[in-house]
C-alpha cells in the first residue's frame, strides 16, 4: 500500500475516536426508538386498515325500535327456506353434458308455478354475511368475515326471530348463529368430522333432508310436535353445504359439483312432496336460494360475478305465478343500496329461460320478502326492498305491505337521526327528510280512497329517501376520518424519513457535534401541546359516543406529529443542508423520488393487471444483462444468467389464476429443485477462484454441524415429491387422507424448516440451505405450476445477488481513503450509511415481493386462494387451521425473498435495518394511494376491489413487519468477505 492509503487508514481511526461518543449516544437512542417503532408500525397498520369499514361500511346495529306489524292477512302459513351453500347461477340454470337441465323440478317450478331471478349477493360473498342478509335483512361490514362462523356476538333481529317457530338443520357453522340462542328454535347439525373435502360431501345435503323428514315422521306420535306444526308463522330452514365443499375441493366444473346440484334440486322436490301431501292446505310458501357462488378457482369472498349471483326460486302460498317477457329487457324491482349495482344484464341464451319473466333482487330484498309471505313485521334492521314482483296480492294488500316495509326503514333512519343528534355538537340533519311526517299522512290519506297507485309510488319514493338517510348517517363521519387517517399515513410515513436519516446516515453527526444533538432540549411545549390537543380530543370523542377505535386513530395520528414537530432541530437544520447542497445534488434527489414514485405507481397499477411483471422481467432482463456484459467478462456467466432467469420468470405472470391441478409437475419441479440445489452446492465448493463470487463464499466460517445436512435436505425435497402423488390419489378417489400420509406430511414440513439454522454461515451455502428447507413444505402445498415458480424465483433471487455482488466489484472496492470516508460515510461497525443509490434495494425487493404473490396464481383478491392447497395435510374442514396453511403457502415465497434481501444487505455492507424501514416506507405510499382508491359506489365488483387492494396492501405492511422477525431467525448469522478481504485476495 501506498503513502496515501495509510494516511487514509490513520485519518479513518482519527475520525472514529472524534466521533466514538457520540456514535454510542445516537444507538442507544436508535435501538429505544426501533423497538417501539416496529411495535407501533404493526398496530398502526392493523388499526388504520379497520377505518375503511368505519368510513365506508360500518353497518351498526341499532335498537330501540318498534316492529311495524303488517295491515294485511298472511297468505302463508308457513315457510320453507332451501339455502345452497356456494351454488352458481350459471351452474344452477344450465343444462349439462347431456343436454338436461341439472334442476328439473325448480325449473319446472319456474316455469309452471313460481318466480325467478338472480339475488346479487354483496361482498365478501362469505356464508356467514350471506345468511345474514338473507335471513336478518341487512349487510355486515366488510370486517364481519373476521367472525367467521363464530356465534353471532351481537343480537340482530331477523325471520327466525319473528317466527312462532323455527325448524332449522344443517351446518354447524351457520345454523347455531340464529338458532343457538333461539328458544322457539328446533334444530340440529352434523359434526364437523363429516365436512371431508376429501369425500363427495353430497351426503351432508341427504343429511339435513333425512332429519327434517325424520321430524315429520316424529309428530305422528309426538302431539304437541303435531300441534306446533299445524300452527302458523312456521319457518324450516335447510341449509346444504354440499356445493359449496364440493365447489371448494373439486372446483364448480367438475362432475361431482355438478351433480350436487342435482341432489340438491332432488331434495326441494322431495320436500315439496312431503309438505303437500302432510299439510294439504295450500299455506306453505317456499324460497330456494343460495348465500354465495364459487369461483373457477373454487374459492369465493371478492366481487366476481361467479360469487355474486346467486339463483332466487320462490313459490307456493302468496306467490305470484311466472309471467311472459313482456320487453327485450327482463324487470327489475330491486331498489339499489348505496352502490348501483346493476342488474340489466341479459339472460344468457343457454338457461333458455329468456321467454319467462326474470326477477332480480339484491341478497337483503330476500328478508321482507319472507316476512311479507308470513305476515310478520321486518327484521328490525333490514334494509332491504321488499320485491312485490314476487307477491301475488291485490292492490291493496300490496300497498300495505310496501307501506310497513317503508315504515320498518324509516325507523332505523329516524332511531339513527335521533341517536347521532343527542351526541353531536353540531348536528347536520338530513334535510330530504325533515317532513316525513306529512308524507306518511298523504299515503294513508290516499289508501283510504282507494287511490294505490299513487299510495304505492308515495310509498317507494319515502322508502328510496329512507335508505338513502341511512347512507348518509353511515357515511356521517366521512371528514373527519378521512382528515385523521390521511393525517396519520403522512405522520407515519414522514417519522420514518426522519428516523432513517437520522440512525442511517451520516447527517445527525454532520449536523450536530454535541450531546445537545442526540438527546434535543427545549421539546417539553412540544409534546406537552401534543399531549394536551389528544386529551381534548378524546374528551370531545366521548361526549359523542364515539367508537373506541375513533380514539385509536386520533391518538395515533397526534402522537405521531407531536414526534414529528419534536424533531424540530433537527427538521431545521435539515432544511439548511439541503439549500446549501449543489444543483446537481438536488437533482439526483429529486430524479431517486421520481424514479421511486414511478415504480411504485407501476406496482399499483399490477394489482389490476398482473401480466405487467411479464413486460417489468422482459425489459429488466435486457437493461440488467446488457450493463452487466460491458461491465464484468462474459466468461463469468453473470450477465446472461441474469438476462435468462429474468425471462424465465416474467412467464409466470401470463399464466391463467385458476391454477390446473398438475401432480406430475409438482412432482418434475421437486426434481428440478433438487438439481438446483445441487448446482448452488458445486459452485460453493469449487468456484472460489472466480472473483465474482468470492463475497458469497466463506469457507473460514462456522462449519454445518451435520456434514451429511445437504443430503438429508435433497432426501426431503424428493420424498415430499413422492407424497404428493401418494396422497392425491386418494383424494382423488374420494377417500379419507391417510393417517400415514398426513403424518409423514406433517413431519417433512415441519423438519425441513428447522435444518437450515444447522448449515455453514457462508452467504450461498445458507441462501441454498433456506431453499431446500422451505422446498418441502412448498410442494406438499402445490397443485400445479406454482412449483415451478418456486424454482424459478430462487433463481430471480440468486441473480438479483450476482447482480449487487457484481455491482460490488466494478466500483473496485478497496481500502477507504481520507476523501472517501466521508462520501462513503463508514461507521464503526464496518457498515456503510445509506445513500441515495441504495434507495435500489428496497424498490427491487418492492418488486420481487409482490412478484412472490402474484407469480403463484394469486390476484388481488380477498378471493385468492385455493383450497385444495391444503388437502395434503388435512381434508376435515377446519377454517382456521386451514387459512393458516394457506396463508403460510403465500409467505414461504415471501421468505424467500427477505432471505435474499437480508443478504444482500451483508453482502454490500449496509444497515439491514435502514433498508427495512425504506421497504415499509414504499409499501406506505403504495397503500396511500390505494386508501384513496377505496369506493362505496359502484358495481360491487369495482367496490370490492377497491377494498381488496387496500386490505392486502395494509395486510403486507403488517406481514413485512413479521416476515423480517421470522427470516431475521435464518439470516442473522449469515457472514460475507468483506470489501477488505476481497481487496487482499484479489492483490
Amino acid at each position: 500500500m501506498g503513502g496515501d492509503g495509510i494516511l487514509g487508514v490513520r485519518h479513518v481511526e482519527a475520525t472514529r475516536s472524534a466521533t466514538n461518543t457520540i456514535s454510542r449516544e445516537r444507538k442507544k437512542w436508535s435501538k429505544r426508538r426501533e423497538r417501539w417503532l416496529v411495535v407501533l408500525g404493526m398496530a398502526l397498520h392493523a388499526v388504520y386498515m379497520l377505518s375503511i369499514f368505519d368510513i365506508y361500511f360500518k353497518t351498526p346495529i341499532v335498537h330501540g325500535m318498534d316492529p311495524v306489524t303488517p295491515r294485511f292477512v298472511a297468505p302463508a302459513k308457513r315457510l320453507v327456506l332451501f339455502v345452497g351453500d356456494g351454488l352458481r347461477a350459471d351452474k344452477f340454470f344450465e343444462r349439462d353434458v347431456e343436454g338436461n337441465f341439472r334442476a328439473p323440478f325448480l325449473r319446472s317450478i319456474i316455469r309452471g308455478q313460481g318466480r325467478w331471478g338472480v339475488s346479487h349477493a354483496r361482498p365478501p360473498t362469505e356464508s356467514r354475511p350471506g345468511h345474514v342478509a338473507i335471513i336478518a335483512g341487512f349487510y355486515e361490514d366488510p370486517s364481519a368475515v373476521t367472525k367467521g362462523w363464530k356465534a353471532n356476538p351481537v343480537e340482530f333481529d331477523s325471520v327466525f326471530n319473528r317466527s312462532r317457530h323455527t325448524f332449522a338443520f344443517g351446518s354447524p357453522d351457520i345454523v347455531p348463529i340464529f338458532c343457538g340462542a333461539l328458544p322457539h328454535s328446533t334444530w340440529n347439525s352434523y359434526s364437523h368430522k363429516l365436512e371431508d373435502f376429501a369425500t363427495d360431501a353430497s351426503f351432508l345435503d341427504e343429511w339435513s333432508f333425512d332429519q327434517f323428514q325424520s321430524l315429520l315422521n316424529r309428530s305422528n306420535e309426538d302431539p304437541k310436535l303435531k300441534q306446533l306444526l299445524l300452527q302458523d308463522n312456521l319457518v324450516v330452514f335447510l341449509h346444504l353445504l354440499g356445493c359449496d365443499s364440493n365447489g371448494h375441493a373439486h372446483r364448480p366444473y367438475s362432475s361431482i359439483y355438478l351433480n350436487n346440484v342435482k341432489v340438491v334440486d332432488r331434495i326441494a322436490e322431495n320436500v315439496y312432496n312431503l309438505l303437500e301431501n302432510y299439510f294439504k292446505d295450500n299455506r306453505t310458501a317456499y324460497i330456494f336460494t343460495a348465500d354465495h357462488g364459487m369461483s373457477d378457482k373454487g374459492s369465493h369472498g371478492d366481487a366476481h360475478r361467479s360469487n355474486t349471483d346467486t339463483p332466487l326460486v320462490a313459490w307456493g302460498a302468496g306467490v305470484r305465478h311466472p309471467m311472459p317477457v313482456s320487453s327485450n329487457k327482463h324487470s327489475d324491482y330491486g331498489v339499489r343500496f348505496v352502490d348501483q349495482h346493476m342488474h340489466d344484464m341479459p339472460t344468457p341464451t343457454e338457461w333458455h329461460l329468456s321467454d319467462i319473466e326474470r326477477l332480480d333482487v339484491n341478497q337483503a330484498d330476500i328478508a321482507p320478502l319472507m316476512s311479507t309471505l308470513l305476515g310478520l313485521p321486518c327484521p328490525l334492521n333490514s334494509v332491504g326492498n321488499l320485491p312485490r314482483g314476487y307477491l301475488n296480492f291485490n292492490e291493496a294488500e300490496e300497498v300495505e305491505a310496501v307501506l310497513a316495509n317503508t315504515k320498518q326503514i324509516l325507523n332505523q333512519f329516524l332511531r339513527k337521526s335521533k341517536l347521532k343528534q343527542s351526541s353531536s355538537f353540531h348536528f347536520k340533519p338530513f334535510k330530504p327528510l325533515a317532513h316525513y311526517s306529512s308524507v306518511l299522512d298523504q299515503i294513508e290519506d290516499l289508501i283510504s280512497v282507494k287511490d294505490y297507485e299513487a299510495a304505492m309510488k308515495l310509498s317507494e319514493n319515502l322508502r328510496n329517501l329512507a335508505l338513502e338517510g341511512l347512507h348518509y348517517f353511515q357515511t356521517y363521519d366521512w371528514l373527519m376520518l378521512m382528515t385523521v387517517i390521511t393525517l396519520g399515513y403522512f405522520g407515519w410515513m414522514v417519522y420514518l424519513v426522519l428516523h432513517v436519516l437520522q440512525s442511517y446516515t451520516s447527517l445527525l453527526g454532520n449536523f450536530f457535534r454535541n450531546e445537545e444533538a442526540v438527546h434535543p432540549r427545549n421539546t417539553g411545549k412540544v409534546y406537552l401541546c401534543g399531549y394536551l390537543l389528544m386529551g381534548l380530543v378524546f374528551f370531545l370523542l366521548l361526549l359523542e359516543h364515539s367508537p373506541p377505535l375513533y380514539h385509536a386513530y386520533v391518538a395515533m395520528t397526534i402522537f405521531l406529529w407531536t414526534q414529528i414537530f419534536g424533531e424540530y432541530r433537527f427538521l431545521k437544520a435539515l432544511w439548511r443542508h439541503l439549500r446549501g447542497r449543489k444543483s446537481n445534488y438536488i437533482l439526483k434527489l429529486v430524479g431517486t423520488c421520481a424514479l421511486s414514485i414511478f415504480i411504485l405507481e407501476f406496482l399499483v397499477n399490477s394489482f389490476t393487471d398482473r401480466k405487467l411483471y411479464t413486460w417489468c422481467f422482459l425489459i429488466t432482463g435486457i437493461i440488467a444483462s446488457s450493463y452487466l456484459f460491458h461491465s464484468i467478462p462474459w466468461k463469468s456467466g453473470i450477465p446472461i444468467f441474469v438476462w435468462v432467469v429474468c425471462w424465465f420468470l416474467s412467464v409466470f405472470t401470463l399464466m391463467p389464476a385458476e391454477i390446473p391441478d398438475n401432480t406430475p409437475l409438482v412432482v418434475a419441479s421437486g426434481a428440478v429443485i433438487v438439481m438446483l440445489g445441487g448446482v448452488a452446492r458445486y459452485l460453493d465448493l469449487h468456484i472460489e477462484r472466480n472473483k465474482y463470487w468470492l463475497s458469497l463464499l466463506n469457507h473460514e466460517s462456522e462449519k454445518p454441524r451435520f456434514p451429511m445436512l445437504f443430503h438429508m435436505q435433497a432426501f426431503l425435497v424428493g420424498l415430499s415429491s413422492v407424497m404428493v402423488p401418494l396422497s392425491t390419489s386418494h383424494r382423488m378417489e374420494k377417500q379419507e387422507l391417510h393417517a400415514l400420509h398426513q403424518l409423514i406430511n406433517w413431519f417433512i414440513a415441519g423438519f425441513s424448516m428447522v435444518l437450515p439454522l444447522f448449515s455453514a454461515t457462508g452467504l450461498l451455502s445458507r441462501l441454498t440451505s433456506i431453499f431446500l428447507g422451505l422446498a418441502p413444505t412448498f410442494l406438499l402445498l402445490s397443485i400445479g405450476y406454482e412449483a415451478v415458480f418456486y424454482a424459478a424465483l430462487a433463481l430471480a433471487l440468486m441473480a438479483w445477488v450476482l447482480y449487487e455482488n457484481a455491482l460490488l466489484h466494478i466500483s473496485k472496492v478497496k481500502i477507504p481513503s481520507a476523501k472517501t470516508v466521508e462520501d462513503n460515510n463508514i461507521l464503526e461497525n464496518d457498515d456503510r450509511c445509506l445513500q441515495l443509490s441504495h434507495m435500489r434495494i428496497p424498490l427491487i425487493f418492492m418488486v420481487l415481493f409482490n412478484v412472490a404473490f402474484f407469480g403463484t396464481g394469486n390476484f388481488a383478491s380477498i378471493a385468492s386462494f385455493e383450497i385444495s392447497s391444503v388437502y395434503r395435510f388435512i381434508t376435515i374442514f377446519s377454517p382456521f387451521l386451514m387459512a393458516a396453511l394457506l396463508i403460510f403457502k403465500l409467505f414461504i415465497p415471501f421468505m424467500l425473498v427477505i432471505c435474499a434481501f437480508s443478504a444482500i444487505t451483508k453482502l454490500i455492507g449496509v444497515p439491514r435495518l435502514g433498508c427495512y424501514f425504506l421497504v415499509i416506507l414504499c409499501s406506505d405510499v403504495m397503500t396511500i394511494h390505494f386508501f384513496f382508491l377505496v369506493q362505496n359506489t359502484g358495481s360491487w365488483m369495482e367496490i370490492g376491489n377497491s377494498i381488496s387492494h387496500f386490505g392486502i396492501m395494509s395486510a403486507q405492511v403488517v406481514f413485512i413487519l413479521l416476515l423480517f422477525a421470522l427470516t431475521h431467525v435464518y439470516t442473522k448469522d449469515v457472514q460475507t468477505r468483506s470489501a477488505q478481504q476481497i481487496s487482499r485476495k484479489a492483490m
